[in-house]
């Protein structure tokens, strides 16, 4: 029989109030708040990349960062996110090497039922999304879940992304959509 955690991080409704999940979610908070006070950078994605699902080599975050569980949460080698960087990782969130993010940013995997009947019985699920190597995505970009950016995409500042791209193009706009091809 899978965890709650287990069914939460493949997709499939799960509880949301589970006893192993509401107490990850509380150390993160504190654990947060705690790293988002450092003022020394070094020092503060030091930590961040201990409650990581992993990282790699040249993890810089600016402070302001959020997200519930950590260990969903998987970034490549020479990531930079600007101030205020939001992941909501109740799937995986999988960033290649070389990102870049702007400030504001948001990535969410949770989806929540179109269906009122299943919002009020509290049914939680979610859809992982991924970040291909040599992407930069501009100030307050929000990608949706289940969404997947291929290598070398850049997402205009103030975008929405809903549906997944694949390499070398440039989009903007809510919905999303390609104005042009790179490489």
């Amino acid at each position: 029989m899978k965890t709650e955690r287990e069914k939460m991080t493949a997709g499939e409704p799960y509880e949301q109030y589970d006893e192993e999940l509401q107490q990850r979610r509380t150390f993160v908070r504190k654990e947060l708040s705690a790293i988002n006070s450092l003022s020394d950078n070094k020092e503060q994605n030091q930590r961040l990349a201990k409650i990581l699902g992993d990282s790699g080599k040249n993890l810089w975050i600016e402070t302001g960062v959020e997200f519930d569980y950590g260990y969903n949460i998987h970034v490549g080698d020479d990531f930079y996110a600007n101030y205020h960087l939001t992941l909501l990782d109740t799937c995986p969130i999988t960033i290649g090497d070389h990102c870049y993010f702007g400030p504001d940013v948001g990535l969410y995997t949770p989806v929540h039922p179109l269906d009122p009947d299943q919002r009020k019985a509290d049914v939680e699920m979610g859809k992982p999304i991924t970040i291909g190597d040599n992407c930069w995505l501009g100030g307050h970009v929000t990608v949706l879940p289940g969404v997947t950016l291929g290598e070398n995409v850049v997402v205009g500042a103030g975008s929405v992304v809903t549906k997944s791209f694949g390499d070398n193009v440039v989009i903007v706009g809510n919905p999303a959509r390609v104005i042009k091809t790179v490489k």
